[in-house]
């Protein structure tokens, strides 16, 4: 249904071993999952401007972009600085089973919340089993 890929989750571990760095937070934390007829996703963007959010879908790639600014203003003395600022993006691969016609976006503070409907092809359906009736000599011939 969904899949989600970092291809540089394996450098960053390996950067990490080698300098003995902390990994770094995902700056676009997500959770996914699928209830009833859809798969829901929803992204976690504090302080990000509503209209700095992206969502855009290109065959089977859906991409999340969005704008965090510096509170702090120019000139200012920083003391500390760790909430990350700039321009994230996040990509997944949806599975060709999904609506991606049909995707509905809504933000409201601070968490970005994808609705994905399953398609029809993917609903799951009983199949009728028949029977046969065919007598024990044509079933041995």
């Amino acid at each position: 249904m969904l899949m989600r890929t970092d291809p540089f989750r394996e450098l960053d571990r390996l950067a990490q071993q080698v300098f003995n760095t902390a990994p770094r937070p995902a700056a676009m934390p997500m959770d996914a999952w699928r209830e009833d007829r859809a798969v829901w996703v929803k992204f976690d963007l504090p302080g990000v401007d509503p209209a700095s959010v992206d969502v855009s879908v290109e065959k089977d790639t859906l991409t999340v972009r969005a704008e965090r600014k510096p509170d702090i203003k120019e000139g200012a003395e920083t003391v500390i600085s760790e909430r990350p600022t700039g321009t994230f993006s996040r990509q997944l691969f949806l599975g060709e089973t999904l609506d991606t016609e049909n995707i509905e976006a809504t933000y409201d503070a601070g968490v970005l919340s994808l609705r994905i409907p399953v398609g029809e092809q993917a609903t799951p359906r009983k199949i009728q089993i028949g029977t046969s009736r065919r007598t024990e000599n044509e079933l041995r011939s």
